[in-house]
Formats: structure tokens, sequence, C-alpha cells
């Protein structure tokens, strides 16, 4: 240990020199990592790059990348070498980070290089369905939303990939998702006397321009993704999977053609958790999406009149990661 305290401030000093992969190991720091721990040493493999601690008897070697520095421990003192390595192949030797064989090498490799397409924003319509159908029955029809109107968007700010080869793999991430219903008949909504949705007339004697129910969640989806080359430099993206929902606000909002807004935040029934299936398809960072959530939206039997009803989604999304 008082070898490595030695040598690590010349460590520093020489990857922060010209020509150095700390940029690129920085770079790489956010791939799939292979770690080996043996005796005296550590071995690192961080996408492309290569990081090895060694230490024995007579030498102490330290490597970043391709680059390395030995401490030679003699009866004349310590004697420092700085080292480099040309090629990928001598990188991989020297750190002991070994493959089982040349196939095993070349999958880990194209693995590494798997990029899904989720994160992102997304902007599309939404509606719902009860009973499979789009029109809903008279008792709820207060519900009934305008879909040209009824906007979502969803902003995925994280994502994790984790491939099966150069073009496959799962994709997964968290994002937030902003539905907006705007209501057809200009009512409003509220929790009953009996515990239910009902709909509800402004009390404002002023006309109403418009009226909507509005739910904000954490979205965490799971999706397994096919990447198909196509044209110059281009993929075409297939990806389908299961997505999970966890409620953070729901709020209705009416604007008065007077220019006067009323909103009011509430639980409206909703279940905290709720899941869904999505697929998109796309080529490039450019893709058309869809999600449909077929679990209760709302508490059992404390719905719209006590009846349920299943939100789904369609729209265009732009992927930051083509």
């Amino acid at each position: 240990m008082r070898t490595f305290i030695f040598i690590f401030p010349a460590l520093m000093a020489f990857i922060q020199a010209p020509g150095n992969h700390a940029d690129d190991t920085a770079k790489a720091g956010r791939q799939h990592s292979v770690i080996e721990e043996a005796d005296g040493s550590l071995n690192i493999a961080v996408g492309k790059d290569f990081f090895s601690f060694d230490e024995n008897d007579s030498s102490v070697t330290v490597r970043l990348g391709s680059r390395g520095i030995k401490i030679l421990e003699s009866l004349e003192g310590k004697k420092v070498e700085f080292e480099k390595y040309d090629t990928e192949s001598e990188c991989e030797e020297e750190s002991g980070a070994h493959f089982r064989d040349d196939d095993d090498r070349s999958w880990l490799l194209k693995a590494r290089r798997f990029r899904g397409h989720l994160a992102g924003f997304e902007a599309g319509l939404n509606n719902y369905i009860h009973e499979g159908s789009m029109v809903l029955p008279g008792p709820i029809d207060y519900m009934s939303p305008e879909t040209s109107n009824s906007w979502s968007f969803n902003l995925n700010f994280s994502q994790l990939n984790i491939g099966f080869g150069r073009y496959s793999g799962l994709v997964t991430g968290m994002g937030l998702n902003w539905n907006n219903y705007r209501f057809r008949n200009h009512t409003t909504i509220e929790v009953g006397e009996e515990g239910t949705i009902t709909g509800k007339l402004p009390a404002s004697s002023v006309p109403v321009r418009r009226s909507k129910f509005s739910t904000l969640y954490l979205n965490v989806p799971l999706l397994f993704e096919i990447q198909i080359p196509a044209g110059y430099n281009g993929r075409l993206n297939l990806a389908a999977g299961v997505t999970g929902g966890l409620k953070l606000n729901a709020w209705t909002k009416i604007v008065y053609k007077n220019g006067e807004k009323s909103r009011v935040n509430g639980d409206y029934n909703l279940n905290l958790l709720r899941g869904g299936f999505t697929g998109r398809v796309g080529y490039r960072n450019f893709m058309i999406y869809g999600t449909y959530y077929p679990t209760p939206w709302f508490q059992k039997n404390r719905g719209p009149e006590g009846m349920n009803l299943e939100p789904f989604e369609i729209g265009l999304a732009f992927s930051f990661n083509d």
C-alpha cells in the first residue's frame, strides 16, 4: 500500500499529460465493466480501455488505457519506467482481462456498444376506453375527452443498456409522464358523496372556455430492442416491452372565457401504481410509440360512477441516443 501511495501522484500527472486516454476513460466509465481481483492485483476492463494495478515482491505496475507506470524495487532503490501498450490485445494480456475465446471477447465488445433508443422526449395524444370501446356509456359521458386536444408529454431522463449483441438488447430507465385529458363538454370532475368520481358543472356563471383532467407519473419502462441496419449509416429500431408508473400528482383545471382559472389538486381515487404495454418503431432517433394501460386506473368501484377506464396514448418520440 505504501508503494501505491508513492506512485499515485506520478500516475495522476502522467495520465493528465497530452495524448493520454483520460477523456476516453471518462466516457467509457458509463459503459459496462469487467472486474477481476487476485492477490496483489486488480484488473478492470471499462469499454475499450483497461485499468490495472499489480503488485509483487519486485515491482508495482499501474496502467490506465494503453499507458502505464512500472515501479521496480531493487537493492539500488526504486526505478520508474513509463510504458506504452500499442494494441488492445497487449493491454488485455498485461492486465489479465482475458476472455475464454475470441468469440466471447467479440460478443462482449459488441454488447458494450449496444445503445437503445429510450432516453429522449415524446409527445402524443391521450384517450381511454371502457370495456373495449372509446364511446363512453351515458352515465359517464362527462368523462368524454377531446382526443385532438388531449396531449401527453414524456421526458425519459435516464437510460440503462443491457446488450445481447451489437444490435439487440434490453433498455430501461426512468421518465416523467404528463397526461392531459381535455373534457368535451366543458365540465369538471370531483369525488362525490358516495366516494366515486362524478361530473360537476363549474360553479361560476361565467362561460367555460376549456376544462381538463391531468395526471403526472414517474415511469420505469423495460423494452427489448432490435436494430436493423438500413440505408447509409442508419438503423430501423423495433422495441416492445412493459412499463410501470407511480402516481405523483393529479389535478383538474378550468379556464373561463373572462381569463379566470381554477385548479384543484386531489387524489381522484386513482391507484398509486399502474402497469402497461409499450412499443415503438422508427428510423435512427425518430420513432412512433404507443402505450396502453390495462391495469385498473381507478381504485376498485371508485372510478367514474363506479366504472373503470383504461388509458392509452400514441405519438412521436425523439431519442437523444442516436
